[in-house]
């Protein structure tokens, strides 16, 4: 008779329970949104991998024509070919991860496709390996949201990695984007049906479809998400109020001339609307959903920004003006313009005057911190970096041709430009004022907004 001592007996007690516990949960969304852009990165001397899974095994799902990514079914599909392929919680163990590693980093002798990671270092390959090890998303995440005014769609780029993670399509020329404070919707004006679409911000797809009374150009939302405001740049001129909870048009208040862009001040307490036709700053009571007092300048209103008083109240618009290299500074108190910044003509650059349509400096941002104002300059490509509240010119950083609207992330660590002429998003350091990524999207992009997104 075999006698198996007590602390053998533990010894293979404690190794059946090990051997019987399950591995990590692999999660889909971090699959999607940071595994599943490695398929489609373009590594210099290789191709990518698409280039070849379309017909191997494991199977990635061919991208439509014209598409840059997965929709949502074929993502599904993917996640679950490819995690065929890895052994939770074991990255070395894991054929996606040994693969295209080199073999004097631990890898697999060959891969068909090559070597496309020399260490276990590499921020891919770390990627991959925190998939395998079960890691998860946040319920929310910030997104830097791209419409393309000559499109049908919009790009989603995650700023953590800088790379495209999505596409919101269905919106043909869309116009202004903005996303609702609680991060579940996202607010699209579509000038080719006259509505305002309504999107999940967890699926993105389309919830309603909402009639405008005129033709929309921008728009915002209250920040405690209760009303959505829609410039209409058609008629007389009008600010439509969408109730959020309805999903309905409730109200159009007049103001004088058609309207560009609407934003509602930082402290939510009005509305405040631009018109090029008129030249007229438009201003709307929040509490009275009435027009409270209107400021007409010597050109068209362009985009705008707002400085704060340290009680969080509106301090001053910052406004560009039609045919106008700067911006203006207008007190919000006193309701007067107080000062107008022209920017650089930087010596022996080419000064482009082609498809301006207006506007040779059309895009502000203001840092979290409200220290630093970004403004764009078509005529030489560029954004403009002036200190606040002096308005000292800091730097000038060329980004590509007739650069447009700019957003700054909660975080502050980047300002994204949409770069309508070269059909990109450049990416600019603050701290550093340098280009850091260039990212390809789609079709004449120009509004561009940035937010945190509910994904449960």
């Amino acid at each position: 008779m075999m006698i198996i001592s007590l602390r053998a007996t533990i010894s293979i007690a404690f190794s059946v329970a090990a051997l019987a516990q399950p591995g990590p949960v692999l999660d889909y969304r971090f699959y999607k949104e940071r595994v599943q852009p490695v398929f489609l990165e373009k590594r210099a001397g290789h191709a990518r991998c698409i280039s070849c899974h379309t017909h191997r095994i494991p199977p990635l799902v061919p991208l439509a024509k014209g598409a840059m990514t997965w929709d949502e079914a074929q993502s599904r599909a993917n996640f679950t070919a490819w995690k065929q392929f890895v052994t939770p919680g074991a990255p070395m163990k894991s054929k996606l991860l040994l693969h295209p590693l080199a073999a004097s980093a631990g890898g697999d002798h060959f891969h068909a496709g090559g070597k496309h990671w020399n260490s276990t270092a590499d921020p891919e390959w770390r990627t991959l390996a925190d998939w395998v090890n079960g890691k998860t998303l946040e319920s929310r995440v910030v997104r830097v949201l791209q419409s393309n005014s000559a499109g049908d769609d919009i790009h989603v780029i995650d700023p953590a990695v800088n790379e495209v993670v999505g596409r919101i399509t269905g919106t043909e020329v869309p116009h202004g984007v903005v996303i609702s404070p609680d991060g579940t919707r996202i607010y699209v004006t579509n000038e080719a049906l006259t509505a305002l679409d309504v999107i999940d911000s967890r699926t993105f797809l389309p919830i309603r479809r909402i009639p405008l009374s005129g033709r929309p150009n921008n728009l915002d939302v209250s920040i405690d998400g209760a009303f959505v405001y829609v410039g209409i740049r058609q008629g007389a001129g009008a600010v439509d109020m969408i109730d959020a909870g309805a999903l309905a048009n409730i109200k159009s208040v007049p103001v004088k001339g058609e309207i560009h862009n609407v934003y509602v001040t930082p402290d939510g307490k009005f509305v405040v609307a631009g018109s090029i036709a008129a030249s007229t700053i438009s201003v709307i009571d929040t509490a009275t959903q009435t027009l409270a007092w209107t400021l007409t300048l010597s050109a068209g209103i362009r985009p705008m920004a707002f400085t704060r008083n340290a009680d969080g109240s509106t301090k001053q618009i910052i406004v560009q003006l039609s045919d106008f290299h700067g911006f203006a500074v207008v007190d919000f108190a006193s309701r007067k313009e107080i000062r107008r910044i022209s920017l650089p003509d930087p010596p022996g650059e080419h000064k482009e005057t082609e498809g301006l349509q207006g506007s040779p400096s059309h895009g502000l941002a203001i840092t979290p911190d409200g220290k630093m104002l970004w403004a764009t300059s078509k005529h030489y490509g560029a954004i403009a970096a002036y200190s606040l509240p002096d308005c000292k010119l800091l730097t000038f950083v060329k980004v590509g041709s007739h650069p447009d609207w700019l957003t700054i992330p909660p975080d502050g660590k980047n300002v994204y430009v949409a770069v309508a002429g070269d059909d990109t998003t450049v990416v600019v350091d603050n701290a550093t004022r340098k280009v850091v990524k260039t990212i390809r999207v789609g079709s004449v992009p120009k509004r561009v907004t940035s937010g945190w997104l509910q994904r449960e």
